[in-house]
């Protein structure tokens, strides 16, 4: 408005002026306005748009946030229903575009009463591989835990349905993960423990101390009994420490009361932490897993696991192609799983198969048994050099398997439910874990048996797979169950046994080992094996007559080479003679005692001898 009032006054002096000169002056006078005008007013109009796309820009919405956002107002509420006998509906009214329907569908029915209907909600929504980002996220916020787990032990489930663990609290100040540790380990009671749990407490507390403070002196060594644990550590000291109070953790958790203490002490979150820090470092990762699985054993700390975060880490390690970390999440899962599992995997009972859930009928079991200084899963290896075992590994599972029980075999037979067992054992004391446990054959069978009944077996019709001293822990296991009542079911359900290499008539390894250097102060596990055990004599004729009487189908494998103890003795570990149980066929393999129960090839005729004796022995009840 000034500058049109400025204009006008201009004109009007123009039009006042009388003087001829003085309008010639006005009207250059004019033209320099309208110039100064013009530049000023495409200018302002310059500015304007400016500013109006900037606010116009401003004010444009992700249409991506907005759904996000719009999800959020969608609540998930309890309501009660104004006729329980006509609804059950657990969801309140929403207001839901079409496409969003079917994901809260699916959470109502994982809410059911009805089992059949819950189930069938969880396997749909594992099987959704086109959905939006937001909606696995809707239901990874908005699912139940029985849900949650489901979904875990799903082989479909895609990861964005778990939400990330919560935030971990922050270490206390001048502290550490591995001083943490330890004084969990000794907060934790000293009652309900043998002399075994306590050498593994006393160790880890004091060479946690010694390498601590060697740490911070800016020395690491290893003193007193901690000697023969250096062989087995990494080269970092905090591992070190980590692995002495893990080692005990892990003996602790398989004590219901000790599980609730480990909790109360913010157990969960410090072992969530070190898992984290140390995923390069698999033993580490294992011995947590172990932890987590023992203590999910005890249903009243579901909640505390779940709410923790850890059915979340176990999802993502089930996936692994690690056969062994796959194998200790799905153990802990399973146990967390009430829904659809009614039996607890103990630690060192784990299945290599199936380890999701499955609708595929499961009609029988098979267990596999190592022997000594075997383990659950190297034992049942493929038989291969180093070299071709880093190449295949990670290639192809039908040319190198680290477990061929979980990789063939669950292929070949999937209505087979397949469990391999962990138990520790040593050939002199001076190695052993524990100087203090010296278990016979005895007592670890009643061990494993009790074990094993826990996990199911004797439900179903099954097979035993055993090598070395493992075929004698068998024929004990079912000497003793055949003692008890409560334990006939499994006696009737056991339809044959394969030995590979079972010293029934005892081993050379007892007699030498008072000459091997590897060998020396033998342990009990050894002088059982020496062939003139009385109690291996009474444990052979007894199985004898028992599985005749039983009309268990038999099969024996011998190795004909001798073995490599060390690197300059060769040993005959188990001869053919001792080998031969006296019922059922008697194979020899040009192989060593370790190489006789790891075929070379799935077309190995190792393999496939087991595998048909397996179906033939089983035709029936997998007929049925």
């Amino acid at each position: 408005m000034s500058l049109g009032a400025y204009c006008v006054i201009c004109c009007r002096r123009i039009g006042t002026s009388a003087s001829r000169l003085k309008s010639r002056t006005s009207w250059r006078n004019i033209r320099n306005i309208i110039r100064f005008t013009g530049s000023f007013i495409l200018g302002g109009s310059l500015f304007l748009t400016y500013e109006v796309l900037a606010l116009k820009k401003s004010l444009t919405l992700d249409t991506q946030v907005v759904e996000r956002e719009k999800m959020k107002s969608y609540i998930y509420v309890h309501t009660v229903p104004a006729d329980k006998l006509e609804t059950h509906d657990s969801f309140s009214t929403a207001d839901i575009e079409d496409h969003d329907c079917a994901v809260w569908l699916l959470l109502r029915k994982s809410r059911e009463d009805d089992r059949a209907a819950r189930l069938e909600a969880v396997q749909e929504m594992s099987q959704a591989h086109h959905w939006h980002d937001y909606q696995y996220r809707v239901i990874a916020q908005a699912c139940d835990p029985r849900t949650l787990i489901g979904l875990a032990r799903s082989k479909e489930s895609d990861l964005r349905f778990f939400l990330p663990p919560p935030p971990l609290p922050s270490l206390k100040e001048d502290s550490s993960t591995e001083e943490e540790l330890r004084h969990l380990l000794a907060s934790l009671p000293q009652t309900e423990i043998d002399e075994c749990l306590q050498y593994f407490t006393s160790l880890a507390l004091s060479e946690s101390s010694q390498s601590l403070a060697a740490q911070k002196g800016g020395l690491w060594c290893f003193g007193g009994n901690g000697l023969p644990y250096a062989e087995s550590f990494g080269e970092v000291p905090s591992a070190t420490v980590e692995m002495f109070c893990l080692e005990a953790i892990v003996k602790h958790s398989e004590i219901p009361s000790h599980c609730d203490h480990i909790e109360a002490g913010g157990g969960l979150q410090l072992l969530q932490r070190l898992y984290q820090l140390h995923k390069d470092c698999p033993k580490v990762q294992r011995n947590i897993m172990r932890i987590i699985g023992n203590m999910a054993l005890n249903e009243h700390l579901h909640p505390a696991i779940i709410h923790s975060g850890w059915v979340s880490l176990m999802a993502e390690a089930l996936k692994s192609f690690h056969i062994m970390e796959a194998s200790h999440a799905a153990r802990t899962l399973a146990n967390l799983d009430r829904e659809t599992v009614h039996e607890k995997y103990q630690d060192g009972v784990y299945v290599l198969h199936p380890q999701c859930r499955t609708s595929q009928p499961i009609k029988a079991d098979v267990l596999f048994i190592h022997g000594l200084m075997g383990a659950a899963f190297k034992t049942w290896r493929q038989q291969d050099s180093e070299r071709v075992q880093l190449e295949n590994s990670l290639v192809d599972e039908d040319r190198y398997t680290t477990c061929w029980p979980k990789t063939w075999l669950a292929k070949d037979c999937p209505a087979l439910r397949i469990i391999s067992v962990e138990y520790d054992t040593s050939l002199s004391d001076w190695r052993a874990r524990c100087p203090m446990e010296r278990k016979s054959i005895a007592f670890r069978s009643n061990e494993l048996l009790s074990k094993l009944r826990a996990a199911g077996v004797g439900d179903r019709p099954m097979i035993w797979i055993s090598h070395s001293m493992g075929g004698l822990l068998v024929k004990k296991m079912l000497l003793e169950a055949s003692k008890k009542p409560e334990l006939s079911a499994v006696i009737n359900n056991t339809r044959g046994v394969i030995f590979y290499s079972v010293p029934h008539h005892g081993s050379h390894l007892a007699e030498y080992s008072v000459n091997i250097r590897y060998l020396l102060f033998p342990s009990l596990e050894v002088k059982e094996l020496s062939k003139d055990s009385p109690a291996l004599k009474a444990l052979q004729d007894d199985f004898v007559e028992f599985a005749k009487d039983k009309n268990f189908q038999v099969l024996n494998f011998v190795e004909t080479q001798p073995t490599f103890i060390g690197s300059m003795i060769k040993l005959h570990i188990v001869p053919v003679e001792s080998a031969d149980l006296g019922i059922g066929d008697l194979i020899p393999v040009d192989v060593n005692h370790l190489n006789i129960c790891k075929p070379k090839t799935k077309d190995a005729f190792l393999y496939q001898r087991t595998l048909q004796f397996i179906r033939e022995t089983l035709a029936r009840d997998l007929e049925k």
